[in-house]
């Protein structure tokens, strides 16, 4: 099932910027921002937490309706992430939480996700080999230091098409729940 969210939202000016993400419930939202002061940074704001599938980057007006397609016909599996492990991209300066074993079905269900962006003619950012993870710090100068925490159960249940706007807040326009 898909939720569109109010037309405010989705009529902006052309030329957005997107990204899929799994997309936290209030719960493990909270969850996560707990883990926030482990990664040294400038913390992101707990309403951004999220795990990025596909970044689009800027997409015209036009793009909207075949990322609407390509969301609406995903499979959206239930998916029990164990968020238990820290680490630290060293050129964006990322400190972030992730997951010693993410499960296969997450792996195929990003993977599905970008075949259907490339099919439809849309190139998403990748930075080598998928790494699902959840950013706790930008500008972060030093990667986390290895803490022993109790893991974040995430119960993902949903993809969204999410915009980021000019003022920094993320916006999700379209949900897939399972």
């Amino acid at each position: 099932m898909i939720t569109n969210q109010p037309p405010d939202a989705i009529n902006q000016p052309p030329g957005r910027k997107l990204f899929f993400a799994l997309w936290p419930d209030e719960d493990t939202r909270a969850a996560l921002a707990r883990l926030q002061p482990l990664a040294p940074g400038r913390a992101i704001a707990a309403a951004k937490l999220h795990l990025t599938l596909a970044f689009l980057g800027q997409q015209p007006a036009a793009a909207l309706a075949p990322l609407l397609d390509i969301l609406a016909g995903l499979d959206v599996p239930a998916l029990r992430l164990r968020i238990d492990s820290l680490g630290y991209f060293h050129k964006p300066r990322i400190g972030w939480a992730g997951m010693s074993d993410p499960p296969a079905a997450l792996l195929a269900m990003q993977a599905e996700l970008m075949a259907r962006l490339e099919a439809a003619g849309f190139s998403a950012a990748t930075h080598g080999q998928f790494k699902p993870h959840v950013t706790l710090a930008r500008e972060a100068k030093t990667a986390p230091p290895q803490a022993d925490f109790p893991p974040v159960l995430w119960h993902a249940s949903n993809v969204a098409l999410v915009e980021s706007l000019p003022s920094g807040v993320y916006v999700p326009i379209a949900t897939k729940h399972v």
